[in-house]
């Protein structure tokens, strides 16, 4: 790595991050447009204006239906009771609740807190998931009756009924599998004609991960998102006040929430050309906690039926990847004017797929990370060692071109001649700076895509490598008496130590110019900033792959690759031109 290749990495992670900050704001200035037509949209159209009036807060017009229950004698209707009921399955414990015949718990057996204590999902229990409106009719508080609760063979259902005198009623069945990750939902209405209906998520997404509560410098390895698939892509946003998505124009096939190492989605049964509303929520755990947003999900009202799923993910890539429905673009998704959408995802399910073969012969993820490492590392060697070559190459010829130059000051075309004439000697081509620039660009997706998977693979979370490293999802403190505000918030960890000393080995044997010495300092310092909070498993990667280059370097720089001596530099003389008369 010499001092072009060390600028190259540090202009691209300062890239990297600058996109990443940017991207927000982008994707806001976007969506702002998006709502502004949306709005224009919609004021053309007078029957989802009328529908939407209960939203807005508007008078709504003559012909709506109310639909709110009229006031009868008790001995005519046994009034429904509030209650809760909960199924267990084998993937999640579900609570509905006969207000509003939503849910209102949703607890996943598959991410245990180290206490072995199953986490609530939900933010909101009281607001809950899956409520529903007709036009202006808001029915997610009114109280339903268990109508019907069956058991057949691995399936349960359980049917929730609203009726009142005039003979309307809405009808709200779930059903269960027994190791589905799915929850079968419909809704019926009889007795009336709705031109809208509006299913909502009040209740957010609450992060199953400890967060942590000290301010630091490093990024942040958390997740809060808006996530959709709008049947060519899977967008996954971020929103700071309520955005519409959809409403315009376009289809989608799911709709969703995703928090660090889980999602829930809204599976519709094909295309559905519902509008998507997200509102960032005011609760959060600490400041440091992303958030979590509300959701509404609004259409017409085709038929006297909805009929969708609700889907919990573990973010299990092959789990997830198998069920055909791009939820793996949930995990990491990539840039779609770079077709990045395609081949970096499948890029990095690769990589976490050869990351699981190494664990299912050795089961420890430490060792795994390891051997993927070596393994990124000896594939992409022919490219680094072309780097190298190239590089010592131009440094080997370094003294003859500035002698070339020193000689020919005056004469341009002369110097670009014996230049020409130096390369055509030794082998070099003339391109071998750019050329050695090349293979440090091919690698780049790879090291980016470790260090995405590794930085939100699942597998990771708990596991242990070895002595005082025993999650290589978190940072590996080893004393949390002492700490280094921002950088070691939570306390002294010692591989980001190791890692820093071998990027300064690194940057040192290969980094000669004297007038670059302040890289040598530079690229371990910001490496250390970067690496103080990382997951462990990040940092052992990043460590393993600094030794990797050490050893590489010393190994190549055994022998000169263009043999020759010191040229003698000779001070051009100055060709005066005749003047014309």
């Amino acid at each position: 790595m010499n001092k072009n290749t060390a600028i190259g990495i540090i202009l691209i992670v300062l890239l990297f991050v600058w996109s990443i900050h940017n991207t927000n704001k982008q994707q806001e200035l976007a969506q702002t447009e998006i709502q502004r037509k949306a709005m224009e949209y919609a004021a053309l159209e007078k029957a989802k204006q009328d529908s939407l009036a209960a939203i807005k807060g508007e008078k709504p017009s003559l012909g709506v239906p109310e639909l709110i229950p009229l006031p009868i004698a008790a001995e005519e209707v046994v009034q429904p009771v509030l209650k809760e009921v909960l199924v267990e399955t084998e993937r999640f414990f579900i609570t509905l609740s006969t207000s509003g015949a939503k849910i209102t718990g949703i607890i996943p057996k598959t991410l245990s807190d180290s206490l072995g204590n199953f986490p609530e999902l939900l933010q909101n229990k009281e607001a809950g998931a899956l409520s529903i409106s007709f036009d202006n009719a808001d029915f997610s508080d009114i109280v339903f009756s268990v109508a019907d609760s069956t058991v057949i063979g691995n399936s349960t259902k359980i049917a929730f009924e609203w009726k009142d005198e005039k003979g309307r009623a809405v009808i709200r069945e779930y059903r269960f599998t027994k190791d589905g990750l799915s929850v079968e939902h419909v809704t019926r209405i009889k007795g009336f004609s709705p031109k809208l209906y509006t299913l909502s998520w009040k209740g957010g997404m609450r992060e199953t991960e400890e967060i942590p509560t000290t301010k630091s410098f490093g990024m942040n390895y958390l997740f809060s998102e808006v996530i959709f698939n709008n049947t060519y892509n899977v967008a996954r946003e971020t929103v700071t006040k309520q955005t519409w998505f959809n409403r315009e124009q376009g289809k989608a096939l799911w709709f969703g929430l995703r928090r660090k190492y889980i999602a829930a989605v809204i599976n519709f049964d094909g295309e559905s050309e519902a509008a998507l509303g997200a509102e960032p929520l005011k609760e959060k755990r600490n400041e440091k906690d992303p958030g979590t947003y509300a959701l509404t999900i609004s259409d017409n009202m085709a038929s006297d039926s909805i009929a969708l799923s609700f889907t919990i993910l573990p973010l299990h890539w092959k789990e997830i990847k198998e069920m055909g429905e791009g939820y793996e673009k949930i995990i990491v998704s990539g840039w779609e004017w770079l077709g990045a959408d395609k081949w970096f995802v499948w890029l990095c399910g690769l990589l976490l797929q050869i990351l699981n073969s190494f664990y299912s012969i050795i089961p420890n993820y430490g060792i795994s990370i390891i051997l993927l490492t070596i393994l990124v590392k000896v594939v992409t060697t022919p490219l680094a060692l072309k780097q190298l070559r190239s590089t010592r190459s131009m440094m080997a010829l370094k003294p003859e071109l500035d002698a070339i130059r020193a000689k020919n000051r005056g004469d341009m075309r002369a110097q670009q001649q014996e230049i020409m004439a130096l390369y055509a000697r030794h082998g070099v081509s003339p391109f071998s700076g750019l050329s050695g620039c090349l293979p440090m660009l091919l690698q780049m997706p790879i090291f980016i895509g470790l260090f995405i998977v590794l930085g939100r693979a699942i597998e990771l979370r708990q596991a242990p490598f070895f002595a005082w490293i025993s999650d290589l999802s978190k940072s590996d403190v080893i004393w949390s008496g002492f700490s280094i505000p921002y950088l070691m918030p939570d306390g002294i960890a010692i591989l980001p130590f190791l890692m820093v000393v071998s990027t300064w080995f690194q940057t040192k044997q290969t980094i000669t110019d004297p007038n670059q010495k302040m890289m040598v300092w530079m690229m371990p310092a910001m490496m250390f900033v970067f690496s103080a909070v990382m997951p462990s498993g990040l940092v052992l990667y990043w460590t393993i792959s600094n030794l990797w280059g050490i050893a590489q370097y010393m190994v190549i720089n055994r022998k000169p690759v263009i043999p020759g001596g010191k040229a003698k530099v000779v001070e051009a003389k100055i060709v005066k031109g005749s003047s014309k008369k």
